[in-house]
């Protein structure tokens, strides 16, 4: 069977998209770094081998259930594309004008094994409806409609955004120590990290909404 992926131009934009996104430190990069800084490095492999596990199934529903809408309406597909795109600039204003809270990395983690490490991973991502409308409102803005197999592709771009989720985390489980390290020094890191990430969300549905599908 012929594998069917996004044309090149919007599988660079997805790649550069995904990688900035999964870099600037988020509540999964978070959780990582604090069971690597308690329980060391393994840890926080452990803890990302579970966030990710859970990500894939997060992937398949996004696939099998944007695919059966385009095949019901490409109205409604076309409906989905922009509803996703207004739900990340909402993200982006969130980021920037919502609620500083604040993180404590010198409160101690419960120990825990890595069997329970996994399964917390796995269970806190599976049930986070944050990350299912992520990848509802996120994947549909870089399909080709006109390439078909719209299911391959969103399951294509969802597999590679996890695959390169898991590398970047995996990175931070590594540079756990120094990254926590600076983090509790850092006294501007929150502001700066919100302003980033929430320009970046904002920037990528305001490209996408505008783009639409004039970009295929």
């Amino acid at each position: 069977m012929e594998i069917v992926i996004p044309g090149t131009a919007s599988l660079g934009l997805f790649i550069v998209a995904a990688l900035v996104l999964l870099v600037t430190p988020g509540p999964t990069v978070l959780y990582i770094v604090a069971r690597s800084i308690e329980q060391g490095r393994l840890a926080g492999f452990v803890s990302d081998v579970g966030i990710h596990s859970a990500t894939l199934v997060h992937v398949l529903a996004a696939s099998l259930g944007l695919s059966a809408l385009l095949a019901s309406s490409a109205l409604a597909f076309s409906i989905v594309k922009y509803a996703g795109a207004a739900y990340l600039i909402w993200i982006g204003l969130k980021k920037i004008f919502g609620r500083v809270e604040p993180i404590d990395f010198e409160a101690e983690t419960p120990r825990a094994d890595y069997a329970r490490l996994f399964r917390d991973g796995f269970i806190v991502n599976l049930l986070n409806p944050k990350t299912a409308l992520f990848f509802l409102a996120f994947l549909p803005q870089f399909v080709d409609v006109s390439r078909g197999h719209i299911a391959m592709q969103i399951a294509f771009l969802g597999l590679l955004f996890t695959l390169l989720g898991f590398i970047s985390d995996g990175c931070y489980a590594l540079a756990a120590s120094a990254a926590g390290g600076w983090l509790k020094r850092s006294k501007t890191y929150l502001n700066v990290e919100r302003y980033v990430s929430g320009v970046m969300f904002i920037g990528l549905g305001l490209t996408a909404a505008f783009a639409g599908n004039h970009r295929k």
